[in-house]
């Protein structure tokens, strides 16, 4: 283990500025003595939420997503406005932009990293109960559909690799794990 706390950056150079990720040339300093160049995508920070209605149905977003060319059935969620923003806030507030629901019982699940090798992006999922109707408010480019999902079939279509959304999934599974369901 020590000598992984050898490695230190010495180098960072910005290759792009993006609208969601900026991209980094990093020099890394290795336990050896050698140098190597690592790739890194910047990212500020995400919340997800597991809304549950009072019926137990999961509330869940289908869009089209460019990365994998396709619809993808998803929990609502959506990028901090700052790296200080509390994941908390940005988790209500994307609730109610893309659902149209609110809750006052938001309560933390986990934290994940999307893609730890080159990216770190941290997604925080909370859970939402007692889910009451607000109003959705989606960004100019936002164009979803929210459907509600039995966790049964939730699990079916993350099993059947229907879903592959890593947020999706963890929230989902530590949802159905945590309250034994």
């Amino acid at each position: 283990m020590e000598e992984f706390e050898r490695v230190r950056r010495i180098g960072r150079e910005l290759v792009a500025k993006g609208t969601v990720i900026d991209y980094y040339k990093d020099t890394m300093e290795l336990p050896n003595g050698n140098t190597a160049k690592w790739d890194l995508v910047d990212h500020k920070g995400a919340a997800a939420v597991v809304a549950v209605r009072p019926d137990g149905k999961l509330l869940l977003v289908r869009q089209y997503r460019n990365a994998p060319e396709r619809l993808t059935v998803e929990l609502p969620a959506g990028s901090k406005n700052s790296r200080e923003e509390d994941p908390r806030i940005a988790a209500i507030r994307e609730l109610e932009e893309e659902t149209g629901y609110v809750s006052d019982n938001i309560e933390f699940l986990q934290s994940i990293y999307t893609t730890i090798a080159f990216c770190n992006e941290k997604i925080d999922i909370y859970l939402a109960r007692d889910l009451k109707p607000g109003k959705q408010h989606l960004d100019e480019d936002e164009f979803l559909n929210v459907e509600a999902f039995t966790l049964e079939e939730l699990k079916q279509m993350i099993y059947e690799n229907k879903i592959q959304d890593s947020k999706t999934i963890c929230g989902v599974l530590t949802y159905a794990s945590k309250f034994g369901l």
